[in-house]
């Protein structure tokens, strides 16, 4: 009896011995949390993605926010979020109290232009806007320079979650040059995992500052900052050591040294595993194009060098007389796993209610074809014929060009 060959997810993480070993080494320290591997991690990830500062967090949700609560994002602001991602990106908004407004995308990237990006603040007032999220999908990359260049008063807030390692007009995504601040994920699926986590990049010191205050609970322990004198000092005026304030109030969202050590001894893998990445892509993109007029391969954005997040195939079901849902059924009945990279955020329930969005045709148009395939640094080249193979036989006789 044959065995049949392992179930391939969409995305998983790739540990090894030596990420193994780095999570023991704190566990038999002293610092499970708020201790020194934090601060290392956060040190080897901004020297990874050419940043000056590096803020590690509990996610990359969280991230976010904490990004909106530096750049005093509030009450009766807007700020402007592509509709194809993931919920956090709008959620961000109103968390603090401002309002999303959705932008559409290039039907065939998927990644938002500055004309979906200018027709969005002109839809909301330019004078509202206090934010652009500009999110990097499945690899590739949004002209942030081209952002900041026609929208200079407005900072930009990059959600880099699918973009580690990856390179926009030969400067790579996290160095800030463009934007205000870069936040990342490093969920498992993620190109280098802390189990939970995220880490905001930023060249300015401020919002630096902002982020770390924020991410724990809005206290301050320096001494320079203290407003109540009485209680902060002995009568010689020396700082009393238990001694904190809160301006205002922040949120746990501190990362532990636990996932730390983890996202430390992964960011020294970061090179290998996005050159694995785009080989598998690669090889996908010749596979796939075998598949029939109605398949291809995700292009890539002018002026990117990717770091492959997804291997994103778009299909067009209806002239192959399926649908995404049977083709997905059928593939999992195959072994093989499947996703689909987003449904548009502003046609949630919510933002219906609450935000209401014109049409976005480019989004419809992208969000219609699109299937994310299996994409992680251990699958093997072979695994890649075994994907296509599937779905061409998922699809019919359209899609089995071999």
């Amino acid at each position: 009896m044959s065995v049949p060959p392992p179930f391939l997810p969409y995305g998983r993480q790739c540990i090894d011995e030596a990420d193994i070993a780095a999570v023991a080494e704190v566990l038999r320290g002293d610092f499970l949390t708020t201790g020194p591997t934090v601060d290392a991690f956060e040190a080897a990830f901004a020297a990874a993605v050419n940043a000056l500062y590096a803020v590690a967090c509990s996610s990359g949700t969280a991230g976010l926010h904490l990004a909106m609560m530096a750049l005093g994002v509030g009450p009766g602001d807007v700020v402007i979020v592509p509709t194809v991602t993931f919920l956090a990106s709008a959620n961000c908004a109103v968390y603090v109290g401002a309002e999303p407004v959705f932008a559409d995308v290039d039907p065939d990237t998927g990644l938002t232009t500055l004309a979906a990006i200018s027709e969005a603040v002109e839809r909301a007032g330019r004078d509202r806007v206090k934010a652009i999220v500009a999110v990097h999908l499945n690899g590739h990359c949004v002209d942030v320079a081209a952002l900041a260049q026609a929208f200079p008063e407005i900072p930009i807030v990059e959600d880099a979650c699918h973009a580690l390692g990856a390179a926009n007009g030969g400067e790579t995504v996290g160095a800030c040059t463009h934007s205000a601040i870069a936040m990342f994920s490093t969920h498992p699926v993620k190109t280098v995992a802390s189990g939970e986590g995220g880490v905001l990049c930023t060249r300015d010191p401020v919002l630096d500052e902002r982020m770390r205050r924020h991410r724990n609970h809005g206290m301050v322990r320096d001494p320079a900052r203290f407003t109540d004198r009485e209680a902060a000092f002995d009568a010689a005026g020396e700082p009393n050591p238990w001694y904190y304030e809160m301006p205002e109030p922040g949120y746990n969202y501190r990362l532990s040294d636990i996932h730390a050590a983890l996202g430390l001894s992964q960011i020294g893998r970061l090179s290998g595993f996005v050159d694995r990445r785009r080989h598998l892509r690669g090889l996908y993109e010749t596979a796939l194009g075998r598949c029939g007029p109605h398949v291809r391969a995700l292009p890539t954005a002018p002026g990117c060098d990717p770091a492959w997040h997804l291997s994103v195939a778009l299909i067009d079901f209806a002239a192959l007389d399926t649908d995404r849902g049977t083709v997905m059924r059928r593939l999992r009945d195959e072994g093989i796993g499947t996703q689909v990279h987003y449904f548009p955020v502003h046609r949630q329930p919510y933002f219906r209610e609450t935000a209401p969005t014109p049409a976005l045709a480019g989004a419809d148009r992208y969000y219609e074809r699109c299937l994310s395939l299996p994409l992680f640094p251990a699958m093997a080249d072979e695994d890649v014929g075994r994907v296509v193979a599937a779905l061409s036989r998922s699809l019919g006789n359209g899609g089995a060009a071999g």
